[in-house]
């Protein structure tokens, strides 16, 4: 069995919290940090599990991942995979090498993509690089860490950066050659992937010297807002199709949910230059001519006045330095728009909450939760103009608004106002049906907290969704904002009711697409009515039954919104109640822009194709957003049209919104590309993680209009044609026994085969199409670092961590991870002690000969058997392992460490080897590499591919 196994009306084994839980409060413990002494003490701790694990008669004791031959050469351009081991010193095991130190250097690291390898090394059969063939100029890639930013320096001579002085190479025109990144050939079969490499940065983006008019290590975009799946660009699309790979963005503007966790420099002057002909912004890679009076567009070529204030500081009332400005020193920055870019004054922040009080959701806490979550988030909403607003609507068969007070009017008393006419729904007053947070905040506290019991003996099945969302849209259409809706049942009644069409019949046959699609023409219209009106639609949904989120999540794909799904939920269960206030509080918090549009230019020759994300399509190259999340990313096809004659060419994303404070702002990414006329420097320079993500969204498509087998076998194809091209093109059409790819791809098929089994795609018949509807929001929403996290999960071996696991790094002050272990059953050792999490869902897992020892150091009992399995949380016990193994699980659920903004708090579940089945099953199911349910193992997936491959 595939599905999770709190599913539909399940109840988890572990449905009382442990001993010592925090029960109050929603707000996620610190992780904890381990004492001094924790290097020695973890060492007799590892000693001792291992050694108790061999006297307690666990078979064969050997290392959980083998060595690879003596001698074997490195693979690829990547470092040698390490091995975590036991350290020596218990019965019946020949001495092995400890790990090394997590993020230390291994002692024979083989240099990042690109560098010359010494002379007569080869990689998977080929011959070495020419030792004479130039290294890369690795300039123009920004962000900390990312290779090639020492490269500036060679940028930075013969480059006079005086007021009106320019770079001796114009950007576009031939410069010195420059070498791209060098193509490193090896062999899936015979160097098996690593998942050590899904942590190497994408290929650096390696541009000529002098490209931008300063030397700003942050002139090009970092691949942390804007990476492309191909750093190197085909001159022409006849080699664009040659090659079989996608030319795409993968686009995330934003790095955090809040501007203090991600900066971004802020233009405050208003003054915008921007091309006459093409309108792009100006930016580190324009040209300035006639001693800086003048700029050349680098899109389009246009020449174009420099504004008279460009260089004049009016609040200092003084000459400024241009070579400081912001925009030219950096690919990511934001200005605050002037009059023009507003159709109208900025909006204010609206929240408009839709309550299902349906006996469904009183019954299940659903109702009392939510309104005390909102009650202890006020302080959270964004506030700072004092503007914000909300209102309140409760649905059952019936719509009951409420009318607030403001909290100077001493009369006051909310009002309950109850309309039963579906058909044709009105606000029954005038105003105070949405009010100033700032205003009326004493009343709206004693609202929310008087409103479960208005409706605690609510028996009314009736869930009148769509007549609330019409006049939802008619309370707030004039000003904009979001409706989020909170359900617990099958919206039933009035326009867009839905039918119990869950068939398990059909589950796992070709039949089963049209359970995937809307079955009600009104969920999708009126997305797009209400995206032409600013309004944007979250839907947080918690049906123990089937809900039909297939219909249902059209309202937030057309409005720049989300659908969070809690499959048997029920707030008697406090790990459910605090994944859902810690989720909304903070989805509530964040500082989301509002009204905005996104529009992608570039360079004369490229055009924006397609998008993919949720949003509003409203022309052909503008994606309209009612409210833009910050957790969210969007993928752009870019067609290449004409020839492209420069070295260089530039791709630039502005997004235009109204902060939730009521500030017009535009960010802007520019991103600069080197091209070639080379189908190698096109394969050395593919990005793996965006052309997986690029590839999820395809799929995504593919299944909702073709069905499952079609978007799996569109996969597999893909796949085998890339192969394919890369043995013909590029191998001489040898196959030398193996299977080569190049060494920047060497994950791509063990990230496509997690896709065919990931929930959204996988082939079963046990997976309920609401589950399936949900994991399919999360394909096509979610930013690189958790897609890739999400498709192959991390797995840490825990009973053996290394000593300084779940410690600060001195440096860095970050609790430190254990090594990552591939996905295969096995590297799992019957005694051990393992963390799955694929950024949804964490498992605990739990060796069926976990020593006495271990268990009383982790969950505080001796006998495995008294382990509360399922879903729950960890004991704080009062011990060195205990410690770091809580810091391990908080940092592995750290998002703004892998640098992107995510609400999604995972549920931990314990999970013994030889405990309930159906649990065990659902973990399993996340091993990517093993073969399960009705899919294919790694080794089974590399030899049918090379079979399909040797075959065309």
């Amino acid at each position: 069995m595939s599905a999770p196994y709190d599913g539909y009306g399940q109840q988890s084994p572990a449905d009382v919290a442990y001993a010592g839980q925090p029960q109050e409060g929603f707000e996620q413990a610190p992780a904890p940090t381990a004492p001094a002494s924790a290097a020695d003490h973890g060492k007799k701790k590892k000693r001792g599990y291992a050694a108790q694990a061999y006297d307690f008669g666990a078979g064969a004791n050997s290392a959980a991942n083998p060595q690879p031959a003596a001698g074997a050469q490195p693979y690829g351009a990547y470092p040698q995979p390490q091995t975590p081991t036991y350290p020596a010193g218990y019965p019946g095991q020949e001495p092995q090498p400890v790990a090394p130190t997590y993020g230390a250097a291994p002692a024979d690291v083989a240099p990042q993509y690109g560098a010359p390898q010494p002379q007569g090394q080869g990689y998977g059969g080929y011959p070495a690089p020419d030792a004479a063939y130039p290294a890369p100029v690795a300039g123009g890639v920004s962000g900390p860490g990312v290779p090639g930013a020492a490269g500036l320096s060679q940028q930075m001579a013969g480059m006079n950066l005086g007021p009106g002085s320019q770079p001796q190479a114009q950007p576009g025109q031939a410069a010195r050659p420059v070498a791209l990144n060098q193509l490193y050939p090896t062999d899936l079969l015979n160097q098996p992937f690593n998942v050590s490499e899904l942590d190497l940065p994408p290929p650096p983006i390696v541009l000529p010297p002098n490209s931008s008019v300063t030397p700003s290590p942050d002139a090009n975009c970092s691949h942390r807002y804007v990476r492309s799946t191909l750093n190197a660009v085909p001159t022409t699309h006849s080699l664009l199709k040659k090659s079989r790979l996608p030319f795409s963005l993968v686009i995330q503007p934003y790095g955090a949910l809040h501007d203090n966790d991600d900066p971004v420099p802020i233009i405050q002057d208003q003054i915008i230059a921007r091309c006459r002909r093409c309108r792009t912004y100006i930016n580190p890679f324009v040209t300035f001519l006639d001693h800086g009076h003048r700029w050349r567009c680098n899109m389009c070529q246009l020449t174009n006045d420099v504004p008279q204030a460009f260089d004049w500081d009016a609040a200092m009332q003084k000459a400024t330095d241009r070579w400081a400005r912001h925009e030219l020193n950096h690919a990511v920055v934001e200005f605050v728009a002037p009059q023009e870019y507003m159709v109208r004054p900025p909006q204010p922040l609206v929240y408009l909450f839709l309550f299902d009080v349906s006996y469904a959701a009183v019954s299940s806490g659903l109702l009392a939760t939510s309104a005390r979550t909102i009650l202890d988030s006020l302080n959270r909403i964004p506030n700072a103009d004092r503007r914000t607003r909300l209102g309140f609507i409760a649905v059952d068969s019936s719509l009951h608004y409420f009318s607030i007070p403001k909290d100077d009017d001493e009369n006051g008393d909310t009002n309950m106002l109850v309309v039963s006419d579906l058909d044709e729904p009105f606000l029954p007053v005038p105003q105070d049906l949405l009010v100033s947070l700032s205003e009326s905040r004493q009343s709206i506290e004693n609202f929310l907290t008087k409103l479960p019991a208005m409706f605690q003996n609510n028996q009314s099945n009736g869930f009148a969704l769509g007549p609330a969302l019409r006049a939802g849209h008619k309370l707030i259409s004039s000003l904009g904002g979001k409706m989020v809706v909170l359900g617990a049942s099958l919206p039933n009644l009035g326009i867009g009711k839905l039918d119990m069409r869950e068939d398990k019949k059909l589950l796992g046959t070709s039949k089963e697409s049209s359970l995937l699609q809307t079955s009600n023409s009104f969920y999708k219209s009126f997305a797009v009515e209400c995206s032409k009106n600013q309004v944007s639609i979250d839907m947080f949904l918690f049906s123990s039954q089937y809900q039909d989120v297939a219909s249902l999540s059209n309202l937030p794909r057309y409005t720049g919104g989300q659908t969070w799904f809690y499959p048997g939920w029920n707030a008697g269960r406090p790990e459910d109640a605090i994944k859902f206030a810690s989720e909304l509080s903070d989805h509530l918090s964040s500082e989301i822009g509002l009204e905005a549009v996104l529009r992608v230019r570039a360079t004369t020759g490229l055009r924006m194709n397609a998008f993919y994300g949720n949003f509003f399509n409203r022309s052909s190259d503008l994606c309209a957003f009612p409210a833009f999340p910050r957790d969210q990313c969007y993928v752009v096809e870019v067609a290449i049209d004409e020839s492209l004659t420069k070295t260089v060419v530039c791709l630039q994303t502005a997004v235009l919104h109204t902060t939730c404070n009521g500030e017009r702002r535009i960010r802007v990414m520019t991103l600069a590309l080197p091209t070639t006329t080379n189908l190698a420097d096109v394969y050395a320079s593919a990005d793996q993680q965006a052309i997986a993500t690029y590839f999820s969204h395809k799929a995504v498509e593919r299944a909702l209009s073709g069905g499952l087998d079609a978007a799996r076998d569109s996969l597999q194809n893909k796949l085998i044609e890339l192969l394919q091209t890369f043995r013909k093109e590029l191998a001489g059409g040898s196959m030398g026994g193996g299977l080569q790819f190049p060494s920047n791809l060497r994950g791509l098929p063990m990230l496509f085969l997690g896709l065919m089994k990931n929930v959204g795609l996988r082939k079963s018949a046990q997976i309920p199409s609401d589950l399936r509807s949900a994991a399919l929001c999360l394909l096509s929403t979610l930013p690189v670092p958790l897609l890739m996290q999400y498709i192959y999960p991390r797995l840490y071996s825990l009973h053996d961590m290394p000593d300084n696991a779940g410690t600060p790094d001195p440096e860095t002050s970050q609790i430190v991870l254990p090594p990552p272990v591939n996905l295969s059953s096995e590297r799992l050792v019957s005694y051990g002690l393992y963390l799955i999490d694929d950024g949804q869902t964490q498992f605990l897992w739990v060796g069926r000969d976990a020593v006495p020892q271990l268990l009383m150091d982790v969950f505080g009992v001796e006998d495995r058997t008294q382990i509360r399995v399922g879903k729950g949380s960890l004991p704080e016990l009062d011990n060195d392992f205990n410690e770091r193994l809580r810091a391990v699980i908080y940092k592995s659920r750290d998002h703004m460490s892998k640098g992107v903004g995510s609400i999604t708090l995972p549920h931990l579940y314990v999970v013994r080897e030889d405990g309930e089945p159906s649990l065990k099953l659902w973990a399993q199911t996340l091993l990517v590499e093993d073969r399960a349910d009705q899919g294919m193992s790694a080794a089974q997936w590399l030899g049918i591919l090379r079979e399909k491959v040797s075959q065309r």
